[in-house]
């Protein structure tokens, strides 16, 4: 549970992933396997430097002990829970929110992949890229975080690193543009022939609600049209550390954007590409009761800690 020692790990599993990577599609197996366990490492090494308790299955009482000193009254340390993979995820955007480029639903396929070839010795070897360097996305930011050299972490494989990101950012681009361009010209098909007051009665009346709901909504801009859209996402109360402690912000809670929709000209994106849409925010403050929106039981995975 020591940070250093989990970002060291983090780096040898990379780099064995890297290596895998380069043999080619039979080898994916092994790139997407050791990748996984390379960036569940490297958060639970982000995680650890706050805390150790952060990274363990809070329902475990031998795990808390050893978690914060009290191993001597424990079992072996060998036997210690900890979180896995998503969940390790999902407690350090909480962290760092608006700053990691992979979603809940992005990362998935990584967390499957990983586990599938890990019991079962099967994975998606079509999907094989894709998750890979989804997983260079997410541990870019973290590597950051932690102040460790990108260059030292990647080492001979910087530019593959590179290259990979760069292909998939620019065909999300793509993708996002081909969106906007065939909403904008349904916009001018839909409201191009009416006046401007009559237009705006119009939109006022088809954009006054969403069309797509999750744990909450706001209303944001349409980066197409113009006209009012709705961001839909999931809510969660604002975490502040502060010499030592990790308290709940009293006031405020993020909205983290999931989806968004626009009834007047169609646009609808996804988690993946809506951080190419650079006018939507990345995340919305809310004047909400934050003891509203904490889990006091999260679910975790029960993964078996064994070294770092």
């Amino acid at each position: 549970m020591d940070a250093e020692q989990l970002k060291g790990s983090s780096h040898r599993w990379m780099n064995a992933a890297l290596a895998a990577f380069v043999e080619g599609p039979e080898s994916h197996d092994f790139a997407v396997h050791h990748a996984g366990v390379a960036t569940e490492h490297l958060l639970k090494a982000y995680l650890a430097g706050i805390h150790p308790a952060l990274i363990v299955d809070g329902r475990h009482f031998d795990s808390l002990l050893h978690a914060t000193g009290l191993g001597s009254h424990a079992g072996p340390l060998t036997k210690v829970k900890t979180i896995g993979l998503v969940d390790a995820y999902l407690r350090v955007v909480k962290f760092l929110p608006g700053k990691i480029p992979i979603s809940k639903e992005d990362l998935e396929p990584l967390a499957d992949a990983r586990n599938g070839v890990a019991h079962s010795a099967i994975h998606d070897s079509a999907q094989s890229e894709a998750v890979f360097t989804a997983c260079l996305r997410l541990v870019d930011p973290v590597l950051e975080e932690l102040k460790v050299d990108p260059n030292s972490y990647w080492g001979p494989y910087l530019v593959l690193h590179n290259k990979l990101v760069d292909e998939q950012v620019r065909q999300e681009r793509v993708a996002a543009e081909a969106l906007l361009v065939k909403a904008r010209s349904l916009f001018e098909q839909r409201f191009g022939h009416m006046s401007p007051k009559e237009r705006d009665v119009v939109l006022a009346a088809i954009t006054s609600k969403p069309l797509i709901t999750m744990g909450r909504e706001a209303p944001v801009e349409c980066p197409a049209c113009g006209s009012q859209g709705w961001v839909a996402g999931e809510v969660e109360a604002i975490h502040v550390y502060d010499d030592g402690q990790v308290t709940v912000d009293p006031e405020e809670v993020l909205l983290n954007p999931r989806r968004f929709h626009c009834a007047a000209c169609d646009l609808e994106v996804g988690t993946k590409l809506l951080v190419h849409l650079g006018d939507l925010p990345r995340g919305i403050f809310l004047d909400a009761d934050p003891r509203d929106y904490i889990d006091e039981e999260p679910p975790v995975d029960e993964d078996i800690c064994r070294g770092p």
